[in-house]
């Protein structure tokens, strides 16, 4: 069977053809990657005489305030009381925040008039932590999270049109990071329509880089809190690691990136069992950052155990592997039938063939939460949104 050779001639003729119109799937991808640019570092460069400085001391402009109330777009939080059951209700300026609004065509967004400068920015993120997501009377906190996301998003991108740096920059970062590790643990489990873990990893993400690369600018009181945070939530990855091992041997030596270098080393060498350990020694807002491995982490341990322990005549005692896992007896229990193995009694038979890695849909994290529960004590979620312990 003979094969004809490709036509260079051919080939050449088609190259400007190629760069002329290139495919769609690669214009979507330059478009998503400019829009997710323009919302992290500003629309374009600009010289620093014509970066917009702005002048609204309020924590909502009040254009946006009159816009809002005639559109009755006014969250429930900033309706005055007293007016909520009138035909337009009024907002109280004292609790009107400033929604954030995407990025459009034909739209001025560097209005110093419609700019919050840096001091009024901390101002509104010290309201939302304080006043909305340490409420007790506020509930439900899935509503409580929602209003928090979209106006801490809002504070960054003020943040960003106005090129914002500094300890003001650092502060509200830090406060931000702390909420969107604390939701990713109060809310584990929640409804997907109500909570969408996923959208809240890639805000964390972006804000943990950022806060990062303000650290980099120079030393800060909390940096070696948030490079450990940073390790304990991105669990195994390589460059988080050889980021860590690259900070300056003050920071690198501090006792919070000390224990989550241990962490990771356990997690990348397959050591659950020391990495369960280690756990206990995490404060709150730590284990609120590794708590999204442990459910994998626990796993691999009975994996571990079903291989070591294989024996159709070996009983391994339920309250040493509760204790081993960190969990009450009858959630180690419920664990292990939950992979397939088998629970006789006070013992459970290990068994690499019955094994099965993917547990039942009941099996839900949000049941073996203990270990994270037990490290709240009477904080209160102002403490540790503000990093007060």
């Amino acid at each position: 069977m003979n094969i004809e050779p490709v036509n260079n001639k051919m080939c050449t003729h088609l190259t400007p053809l190629k760069q002329k119109f290139p495919t769609c799937s690669m214009n979507r991808k330059s478009r998503w990657e400019k829009r997710r640019g323009q919302e992290r570092h500003g629309p374009e460069a600009k010289p620093e005489d014509s970066v917009p400085h702005g002048t609204c001391t309020t924590m909502c402009p009040i254009s946006e305030v009159r816009r809002r109330e005639t559109q009755r777009q006014l969250h429930c939080f900033e309706i005055e009381r007293g007016t909520e059951n009138e035909h337009m209700p009024r907002a109280d300026l004292s609790r009107t925040v400033k929604e954030y609004s995407r990025p459009a065509a034909g739209k001025d967004s560097t209005r110093a008039c419609d700019l919050r400068p840096p001091d009024v920015l901390f101002k509104t993120v010290c309201y939302l932590v304080d006043e909305i997501a340490a409420s007790p009377t506020l509930q439900p906190w899935t509503e409580v999270y929602s209003f928090v996301f979209d106006r801490l998003r809002s504070v960054r991108q003020d943040m960003v049109i106005q090129r914002v740096s500094g300890r003001k920059c650092v502060a509200v970062l830090e406060r931000t990071v702390r909420f969107h590790l604390y939701a990713s643990y109060r809310l584990c489990g929640a409804p997907l329509r109500l909570f969408d873990p996923h959208i809240n990893d890639t805000h964390l993400q972006e804000c943990l880089s950022w806060l990062l690369e303000c650290y980099n600018e120079g030393q800060c009181e909390h940096q070696a809190e948030f490079q450990a945070l940073s390790l304990l939530y991105n669990l195994g990855s390589t460059r988080t690691l050889q980021r860590a091992l690259e900070l300056p041997e003050k920071v690198r030596l501090s006792p919070p990136v000390q224990l989550a270098l241990a962490v990771n080393r356990a997690y990348m060498e397959c050591n659950p069992v020391r990495l369960l350990r280690l756990a206990q020694k995490l404060d709150f807002i730590q284990a609120c950052a590794l708590h999204r491995h442990l459910l994998s982490c626990r796993r691999d341990l009975l994996l571990l155990y079903s291989h070591g322990h294989n024996s159709r005549n070996c009983r391994f005692p339920i309250q040493k592997l509760a204790d081993v896992l960190y969990l009450e007896g009858s959630l180690a229990d419920q664990l292990c039938q939950a992979h397939g193995l088998q629970v006789t009694g006070d013992c459970v038979v290990f068994s690499k063939a019955s094994f099965s890695e993917s547990p039942c849909k009941e099996m839900q994290c949000t049941q073996m939460h203990k270990l994270v529960d037990d490290k709240q004590q009477d904080l209160s979620v102002g403490k540790i949104l503000h990093g007060i312990v």
